[in-house]
């Protein structure tokens, strides 16, 4: 039997796990510009947050759960919490920083220009176009120029100005494992250690509830901002949207770290 405390406290964890996922744009921010840039489908985008979301739901509440049954205190874990978020806060703005520099130096790279292509033709000879006009020099007319711009990561032939095809995408990889180390720093202190005064199924449940908030959140948001930023358009500057979600994170990155968001 599930007393009206575990309730109350049920409810306390999901308004919780709302408002740290809604003030905190680690939470949905990178997934929304990353996808974006990539041009993922919206599916394979919440299929990634969702990943990224339980492991960093998982983290904190095996944390809890190991703190609970070893009877640590709550000031020790959460000096732990802490030194977590400062590691997954300075990852981001790393990654950030180092995605904005890949993304310029792939923008610098697909940058529109000409290539030269000379056509050798077999029968191309010297020829007269009559008496009084002299003799025309084929060479000139089997060479033309293209412009074009290097700009699909996933492009079917080989290009000596291009990135290798079927490279592995480490960028799915990089955002879990920063999740993973962030924290969820009102759960362990605020619900999970009240609920552990009452019983391991209370504790369970307060976890469950604010763990599906806290996921719930992150999906709803990044599935609307998703679908909306598939219609944005930005024309020249669409070479840079590596470097400009790059920017992003890197800023959320800093907002996190210095501004406590």
């Amino acid at each position: 039997m599930i007393s009206r405390e575990i309730w109350m406290l049920a409810g306390t964890a999901a308004t919780l796990g709302f408002v740290h996922t809604l003030i905190g744009p680690d939470h949905y921010l990178p997934f929304i510009v990353i996808g974006r840039a990539r041009n993922w489908a919206v599916r394979k985008t919440l299929l990634v947050s969702f990943l990224a979301g339980l492991g960093h739901i998982l983290s904190s509440v095996i944390l809890g759960f190991v703190g609970i049954a070893l009877g640590i205190a709550v000031a020790r874990l959460e000096g732990v919490e802490s030194a977590r978020g400062e590691i997954a806060a300075w990852l981001l703005i790393g990654f950030g920083l180092a995605y904005f520099l890949w993304g310029m130096r792939r923008a610098w790279r697909s940058k529109p220009h000409t290539h030269p292509h000379l056509h050798d033709h077999e029968n191309a000879q010297p020829h007269a176009h009559g008496p009084d006009q002299g003799v025309h020099d084929p060479g000139q007319e089997n060479v033309h120029r293209h412009a074009h711009a290097h700009t699909h990561e996933l492009a079917q032939h080989a290009h000596p100005h291009g990135e290798a095809p079927n490279k592995a995408n480490v960028t799915p990889w990089v955002l879990f494992t920063i999740f993973v180390f962030g924290p969820c720093e009102p759960l362990i202190p605020l619900v999970m250690y009240p609920a552990a005064r009452h019983s391991t199924a209370g504790v369970v449940l307060v976890a469950s509830a604010f763990g599906l908030v806290t996921i719930a959140t992150m999906l709803v948001i990044i599935a609307a901002a998703s679908f909306g930023a598939s219609f944005v358009r930005l024309g020249k500057l669409e070479r840079y949207s590596h470097a400009l979600a790059g920017a992003m994170i890197f800023i959320s990155g800093l907002s996190v770290r210095f501004l406590g968001l």
